[in-house]
């Protein structure tokens, strides 16, 4: 039997799986899906299970059950791409015929000392249960910070205000201001309702190291009881170390097949790939189903025509009553509107609908 290896069962790699079982599986090939864990987590809402705003039932999503599905667990160490190799630390290698690479993203720390060791993580499942104890551990009027004024870290503290209206929140970025990729009315009224809910806005703070509960910002020590780091990702350390090009964020350079220009039988989607936006779930369920499409296309014998990648959107949340976003590329919607819109997507999602 052949072997179709997807590593990492998140946005991109689980829309592959249910693409090509929907469509079909010729019978000499099986699927094989490799994750650490037994479910998807919803990682657009690991914000809110730090938070404690939900339960983690609520963002898990069960791998499909199919006797052409094959699931694997373990953690990847590495990829021998000569070989056809996948290792893992605790258990047997696993040969494969097509592999896609979809392992995420690790926290991408600028060199600041200490960054790592002393501030927590919303990245991973597990990294998001060890948050949600810290924070909850910190007593009435303890002070949290959040590094990264992006959309993650702007999630995360709204979502945390709900949760805790007894702490002292405070927004930490190296910019003039919070998202600032956004339009800026949008920032307006994101920095509005900030203001509003008593968070403090922290902005042009350039951290050179971080010691326990202190935040050194050149002169200056910001004290905090705990630190959620959410200012800047990079791709998986298993796709650090592939021999492969790559731009400068470290993403590999894929062809309009999405395959590794050198080594075709490789397919790279998600965080991991280099893409003319900015990594979302919404991308890699995209390129998940283009993937899908070009290996059906290629067992049928056929070439494969892909049409271009259109995003509809962002959407973000200011805890559970308002929220922002941007439909198509201009127009911005604030308020109960964008949060309704943003349930719905999640919704969507628990149920494979994209």
């Amino acid at each position: 039997m052949k072997k179709f290896v997807i590593l990492g069962g998140g946005y991109g790699g689980l829309t592959i799986a249910t693409q090509l079982l929907e469509h079909g599986v010729p019978e000499d090939t099986e699927i094989y899906l490799v994750d650490r864990m037994p479910f998807q987590g919803l990682k657009t809402e690991y914000y809110a299970l730090a938070s404690g705003t939900i339960a983690e039932t609520h963002i898990r999503i069960n791998y499909p059950v199919d006797p052409r599905l094959q699931m694997a667990y373990g953690e990847v160490e590495a990829v021998d791409l000569e070989k056809k190799l996948i290792q893992f630390a605790n258990r047997e290698p696993l040969e494969y015929d097509w592999l896609v690479i979809g392992l995420g993203c690790v926290d991408k720390y600028h060199d600041i000392i200490g960054a790592e060791a002393y501030s927590n993580s919303i990245q991973t499942f597990s990294q998001t249960r060890a948050t949600y104890q810290k924070v909850n551990d910190v007593a009435p009027y303890g002070q949290i910070s959040i590094i990264g004024g992006g959309l993650s870290g702007v999630e995360m503290v709204s979502e945390l205000r709900e949760s805790r209206p007894d702490l002292n929140i405070r927004l930490i970025d190296r910019g003039p201001s919070l998202l600032s990729g956004f339009p800026g009315n949008l920032q307006k009224y994101v920095r509005e309702w900030m203001e509003h809910h008593q968070i403090e806005l922290r902005s042009l703070v350039s951290l050179s190291r971080i010691e326990g509960g202190d935040l050194y910002n050149q002169n200056e020590i910001i004290r905090t009881d705990v630190t959620i780091w959410t200012a800047g990702i990079q791709p998986s350390p298993i796709i650090q170390a592939l021999n492969v090009e790559k731009d400068p964020q470290g993403r590999v350079i894929i062809n309009q097949f999405h395959q590794i220009p050198t080594y075709t039988d490789v397919y790279v989607v998600g965080d991991c790939a280099s893409l003319p936006f900015s990594p979302s779930a919404q991308a890699a369920e995209a390129q998940g189903k283009q993937i899908a499409e070009v290996m059906l296309s290629i067992w049928e014998g056929e070439t494969p025509r892909l049409g271009k990648i259109k995003l509809k959107g962002v959407l973000g949340s200011l805890g559970k009553k308002s929220g922002f976003g941007i439909m198509g590329k201009r127009t911005v919607m604030t308020g109960k509107i964008a949060r309704a819109l943003k349930s719905g997507v999640l919704w969507m999602s628990k149920r494979h609908f994209g």
